[in-house]
């Protein structure tokens, strides 16, 4: 099975609601379809949403990297191969993880049609099943506490609440006080701010928080990525676990952080890593220290999510698991791939990632 091609388009995929962060608001998931051909005739899918604000991918930078750079090196190669397939795509562009993300996913795709079984098997196959948080976006405390009744209602246990004003800490406590009053006490609450707290606000949101008997599951990325000292300081002075997102990376990014004790637990994201083959090794890296994981995504369709999927129904020590991006989608035009039912997500058991067909991917033509 070798790599004939290399193509890419564009899908568009509206949100049932906006989807606002400390960083940015969105109203629809546009992303980077890549789909691999062989002389087989199998087809591989991979998917790069350009997040900017996070991973500095753009749609332009994706295209650019995997048309100008990653596809050349990769055509004739044998997908049994994989190990240098992985050497060549990692060695082919520096950063840019979420074009490489894509590429990685459509080989891992294909690795799993080459040898007839579903990747998770591949990758260890520890669990068939797993279940999701659900993202309740910044809005105004009222708007809040009321989506995540609506979200209980569905069966939801968990829920990931957006906070992170650094202008209004206030507010902020005022949200998680109105949400905690509308859901009860046996709902997990995660709160993300996504990087929007300094070291010293944060320890002082989360303390309040911790006083007003809120319960937080954890706080994810309290401080800018870069800041691992004051990631470290928040760690060391709350009691909330402290989940380590936009500051790990790389696998190198996961052993600082482990063994500066800057965080509790590590958020994996295949956009941020590059994809499976380095996941994979920030959860070995993870396994010997000790430190769970879990395994999230971006605003990204059932493509890329299904492949996050796979690798979190592989492997014991992603103990928590945020892939809701295709249940904030108001369409998928995704046939096959995992099953999502509101909270509970399912994979079936066709080789590779399991999909039949993408619909409404408008190609590039090269």
């Amino acid at each position: 099975m070798k790599i004939t091609d290399i193509k890419l388009g564009n899908i568009s995929v509206p949100l049932k609601k906006p989807f606002k962060t400390a960083l940015r608001t969105v109203e629809s998931v546009e992303d980077i379809i890549v789909k691999i051909e062989t002389d087989t005739g199998n087809i591989g899918y991979g998917e790069a949403p350009p997040t900017g604000v996070i991973t500095g991918d753009t749609k332009g930078a994706i295209i650019g990297a995997i048309e100008d750079h990653i596809k050349k090196h990769l055509i004739g190669m044998d997908i049994e191969n994989m190990e240098e397939i992985m050497l060549k795509l990692d060695k082919s562009i520096v950063n840019n993880t979420s074009a490489k993300a894509a590429v990685d996913i459509a080989i891992y795709d294909l690795y799993g049609q080459l040898y007839n079984a579903p990747v998770y098997k591949l990758l260890g196959g520890y669990r068939k099943e797993i279940i999701t948080d659900i993202t309740i976006s910044v809005n105004s405390p009222e708007e809040m506490a009321q989506d995540s009744i609506e979200a209980i209602k569905k069966g939801y246990k968990t829920l990931k609440i957006k906070v992170g004003d650094s202008d209004n800490a206030a507010l902020d406590i005022k949200r998680m006080k109105a949400i905690r009053e509308a859901v009860g006490y046996n709902v997990n609450l995660r709160i993300d701010a996504n990087q929007g707290w300094n070291a010293k606000e944060a320890v002082y949101t989360l303390r309040k928080m911790e006083d007003a008997g809120l319960n937080i599951e954890l706080v994810e990325q309290p401080v800018p990525a870069h800041d691992l000292k004051g990631l470290k300081l928040v760690t060391d002075n709350v009691t909330i676990p402290v989940l380590a997102d936009e500051s790990v990376f790389s696998p190198k990014d996961a052993i600082t952080i482990m063994q500066m004790g800057a965080a509790d637990l590590i958020n994996i994201k295949l956009m941020k890593t590059g994809g499976i083959h380095n996941a994979l090794k920030i959860c070995s890296i993870a396994e010997i220290y000790g430190v769970e994981c879990m395994l999230g995504c971006m605003l990204e369709s059932k493509v890329s999510v299904t492949a996050a999927v796979h690798l979190a129904a592989a492997k014991n020590v992603i103990t928590k698991i945020d892939l809701d991006g295709p249940i904030l989608c108001r369409e998928d035009p995704i046939d096959g791939g995992a099953i999502f039912r509101d909270y509970r997500i399912t994979l079936t058991d066709d080789p590779g990632f399991g999909f039949k067909d993408i619909h409404g991917v408008n190609y590039i033509k090269s």
